[in-house]
């Protein structure tokens, strides 16, 4: 049986040839160093995909770039890969810059969200077409794609076609093919997409064991917050082509200092009040015919009208309707708890769990601890 190539950190922070494996067959990345964006930007006519992107990201990081749909974090994946030209802004790898250079020469690896897998070539020859395109020897190639193969758990299902496998299975072939140029940086864009849930989850752990392993700097674009949280060692915020906010996944999930950053980190529910009084960190909100009590992430003052945010598992629902109140709208089980939309007095949508099973047209109360209810500014800065 192969041994699985696991890498070791170098008392550089640098990666190490892997255990049970040659220095001549090893799996390790090239040397690379790390990763500086600055100024990124790049338009397509008058339309700004991007806005001056900085980020600095270290050798070995794993880092998730988040946020909706066109906020330009996959053209920022594709101007580092070099699929792209800047508008304006240079990428340096260590000591030497690349955005001048074709993206062959740049020596990353990419995996796709379409997995992009020759169709008529076997599993070990999809895997082994950039160690050709390299010229590298054939016993080393071999070598170099047993040990992809193993670390993706693939190695007996090399003389398959694609076609014969499953959409997890395609998806770490892409993986392995990715890693077997030994890269310093992988990037990778939206993998998980066409998965169904079972295997995300499943390639989540998966992705994360391979990166841990291998040692390269990852760079993985994905709108999924859960994904981001669960891989990453450091989350960068994206919105109309700048960043928003960066951090590590706790801070990103408890302490998002804007309102757009704490939407994408699952707080559904908004609503506008104006302030009553504010103690310290914490602001007394009147909000939809109530008073609520929350947690200011920026310096709001009296009189001031503001947005609340709320995690709907945190918006608890009640018989009660005196104080917060609205009419349900509709309302799914999911297992341990009922989750519903409901419409306040001033037309606001709201997102609830209930410990109770409700009716479509209900009225019924809400309550949530004010540590969970985040005060914005209106502008949401």
């Amino acid at each position: 049986m192969t041994e699985t190539p696991v890498l070791q950190r170098s008392a550089s922070g640098g990666p190490s040839a892997p255990r049970g494996s040659t220095a001549g067959g090893s799996a390790a990345p090239d040397a690379g160093g790390v990763l500086e964006l600055a100024g990124l930007r790049r338009d397509f006519g008058s339309f700004k995909a991007l806005r001056g992107i900085d980020l600095t990201i270290a050798p070995g990081e794993f880092v998730a770039l988040l946020g909706p749909s066109g906020c330009g974090k996959t053209t920022a994946l594709n101007c580092i890969a070099g699929l792209m030209p800047l508008t304006a802004g240079r990428i340096s790898l260590g000591d030497r810059r690349i955005d001048e250079l074709p993206p062959e020469q740049r020596g990353f690896g990419m995996v796709f969200q379409s997995y992009a897998l020759f169709p008529h070539m076997t599993v070990r020859k999809n895997v082994g077409f950039g160690l050709a395109m390299q010229k590298v020897p054939r016993k080393e190639a071999e070598t170099r794609i047993d040990e992809a193969l193993s670390l993706v758990r693939l190695h007996a299902q090399g003389d398959k076609l694609p076609g014969q496998m499953s959409g997890g299975q395609q998806q770490r072939v892409a993986i392995a093919r990715a890693i077997v140029i030994r890269p310093p940086v992988v990037l990778m864009d939206e993998p998980l997409s066409n998965l169904d849930a079972k295997l995300r989850l499943e390639m989540r752990a998966e992705i994360r064991r391979i990166h841990e392993a291998i040692g390269s700097t990852t760079i993985y674009v994905t709108h999924d917050q859960d994904e981001a949280l669960s891989m990453a060692d450091r989350i960068v915020v994206m919105q109309e082509g700048m960043i928003r906010q960066t951090g590590a996944p706790e801070a990103l999930y408890e302490r998002p200092l804007h309102a757009d950053v704490a939407e994408f980190m699952g707080f559904r529910t908004r609503m506008r009040g104006r302030v009553q009084s504010v103690q310290g960190d914490r602001a007394t909100v009147e909000t939809g015919g109530a008073v609520l009590e929350g947690v200011a992430r920026n310096p709001v003052s009296v009189g001031q009208t503001v947005t609340l945010m709320i995690r709907p598992e945190d918006l608890l629902a009640m018989v009660e309707t005196a104080g917060l109140g609205g009419t349900v709208r509709s309302i799914e089980y999911r297992g341990r708890a009922f989750f519903g939309t409901a419409s306040l007095a001033d037309g606001t949508d709201v997102f609830f769990r209930s410990e109770m099973r409700l009716s479509i047209g209900q009225r019924i109360g809400f309550t949530a601890p004010p540590s969970q209810i985040l005060v914005f500014a209106e502008d949401g800065s």
